[in-house]
């Protein structure tokens, strides 16, 4: 294991979210900053101001319009950047409402969480926005993503469940078995299945597309796992936000650890190239690049 890093920012910004986007760049959130950024191959950087400093740019993925669009969470506002560099966003109907986890659907739009009312979003391209409301108050919808059947899949942190909605709206909510789960992290997986992090206990969980929830317990349950990414080979990858390190798992569940030994890290975001590579955002300002050398490799040693 190879293991990077590339300063983006000072660690008053905040590097947060991240995604591989179209041209072969890493783009990533600075929340507390109000930018976007790119981290080139050769680690070149560029940061992009936003028109609102304390907008609160969380989660950002590949649209399907060869831009990236971005949740703005302070200001309750979808962003929108081309690869060149040009921002836009548009306004949400609900005041307040907190979106924060986006992905792009299998109908052409973009699908959004909103934190604070209970709902999912889904935003065309040209702006048009529809809202959704959940059938559980309080639940605190968290990341999303499209599933292997058509439908979106999202986590209900404060409501211990994994939620599926169709793109015509139908909404079914898969309570988890583990009371105090809190899941954030949400990803497909290549077997077929949705795979999640559940913070609050210290697991991974996977969810089949008819409900069937599989739980895999960490060896440091206080390792707060944050956000996962699916590789190519069918890894999972993982942010272990309080411990500082990036964890895998074989979809047979065998568990990997990898310590980054970088006091303050706080990793928060992780991306998954399609050749493998692993990305991380670290709280501290920077982004660390893992090369993974034999990708099919199991193992549950340290690296």
């Amino acid at each position: 294991m190879t293991v990077e890093r590339f300063e983006v920012s000072d660690g008053r910004a905040g590097p947060y979210g991240l995604v591989v986007g179209p041209d072969g760049g890493v783009w990533f959130t600075l929340v507390h900053a109000g930018e976007i950024g790119r981290l080139a191959g050769d680690g070149t950087v560029a940061r992009y101001g936003l028109d609102a400093p304390d907008c609160g740019p969380a989660v950002i993925t590949a649209g399907p319009d060869g831009a990236l669009w971005f949740t703005r969470m302070r200001d309750h506002r979808i962003g929108r950047i081309t690869v060149d560099g040009r921002a836009r966003s548009f306004a949400l109907p609900t005041e307040g409402c907190g979106p924060y986890g986006i992905a792009a659907g299998p109908d052409g739009a973009l699908w959004f969480t909103q934190l604070n009312a209970d709902r999912i979003g889904r935003i065309t391209v040209d702006g048009e926005v529809t809202e959704y409301p959940l059938p559980t108050a309080g639940a605190f919808p968290s990341m999303i993503a499209a599933g292997p059947d058509g439908a979106l899949w999202f986590t209900l942190n404060q409501a211990h469940a994994i939620g599926r909605i169709t793109v015509d709206g139908e909404v079914t909510v898969h309570p988890l078995p583990t009371a105090g789960a809190a899941p954030v992290g949400l990803a497909p997986g290549g077997d077929g299945a949705l795979w999640f992090v559940e913070i609050g206990a210290g697991q991974v969980g996977r969810i089949t597309v008819d409900g069937k929830v599989t739980e895999y317990p960490l060896p440091d349950r206080a390792a707060r796992p944050h956000a996962v990414a699916a590789g190519p080979d069918g890894r999972l990858w993982f942010t272990e936000w309080a411990a500082g390190r990036i964890g895998s798992l074989t979809p047979a569940g065998a568990y990997t650890a990898h310590d980054l030994d970088i006091p303050g890290a706080e990793p928060h975001g992780i991306a998954v190239g399609p050749d493998g590579t692993v990305h991380a955002a670290l709280e501290l300002g920077e982004i660390v690049r893992l090369t993974w050398p034999d990708p099919g490799r199991d193992g549950d040693h340290d690296e």
